[in-house]
């Protein structure tokens, strides 16, 4: 493990971003499309850091920091500011965050799975041996040199090896089975009928792992809450495409 990664994790750890993995810039991206790729626009940068939280510890620092100012995507804002005092002195760093859903916006899956933080799943979000999909990724730290990290999700896949698949059970659509998440299916179902599902995905909540991770149940709502809010403003766009 190398020193930046030991300094960002005692810096980042007490607020609830407890997850610290390094992957190469080269190895990303040769796995996504040019429009997703890191060295356009960074074309110094050697290495990704990926900052995530697994667990509600995030949750409750940004509840306990912004408990007058909750308002804006609190999450979002706390998370960039911890972030982002956390990495000014790192020479040659630049930050880039996932808030945004964009086509051109790093793909924070691959980098997190390369980084060996998880492994996909059934239920369309990463897996960790510890935290289970109880995990979020934060942002990527782009530094001009050559990074190493811990990678807890070595050898790990989840899926494959589950008996009970609980989460297949789960899904009030069918929109989990054996191929994965049926996004159009998950979509189609929230902006009919989201009373199933406005307080945390059921099929997640199944999952075997991480089980005592689970998010708090008002963190659970407020993520449906927002994801719910993205589908709205996808399909808007969609319409009018």
């Amino acid at each position: 493990m190398t020193d930046i990664v030991a300094e960002l994790s005692a810096r980042l750890g007490h607020v609830g971003i407890n997850l610290v993995g390094a992957t190469h810039v080269a190895a990303y991206d040769s796995r996504v499309v040019p429009a997703r790729r890191v060295a356009p626009r960074a074309p110094g940068a050697r290495s990704a850091i990926v900052l995530g939280n697994g667990g509600g510890a995030l949750w409750e620092a940004a509840r306990a920091h912004l408990a007058g100012a909750w308002t804006d995507d609190p999450l979002d804002r706390f998370t960039r500011d911890v972030v982002t005092a956390a990495v000014e002195d790192i020479a040659g760093a630049s930050v880039i965050f996932p808030f945004v859903a964009s086509p051109t916006g790093l793909d924070f899956q691959v980098l997190a799975e390369l980084a060996g933080l998880g492994r996909p799943s059934l239920v369309g979000v990463l897996v960790h041996p510890e935290y289970g999909p109880w995990i979020a990724l934060r942002a990527a730290v782009l530094v001009p040199r050559d990074v190493t990290a811990p990678r807890p999700a070595d050898g790990f896949d989840p899926c494959p090896s589950c008996v009970e698949r609980p989460c297949i059970v789960a899904c009030p659509v069918g929109a989990v089975g054996p191929e994965g998440w049926n996004v159009r299916g998950c979509m189609t179902h929230r902006l009919a009928d989201d009373a199933h599902c406005a307080t945390g995905c059921g099929a997640r909540l199944e999952c075997v792992y991480g089980r005592p991770q689970r998010y708090p149940a008002e963190a659970l709502a407020y993520h449906q809450a927002a994801a719910r809010r993205t589908m709205v403003a996808y399909a808007r766009d969609a319409r009018k495409d």
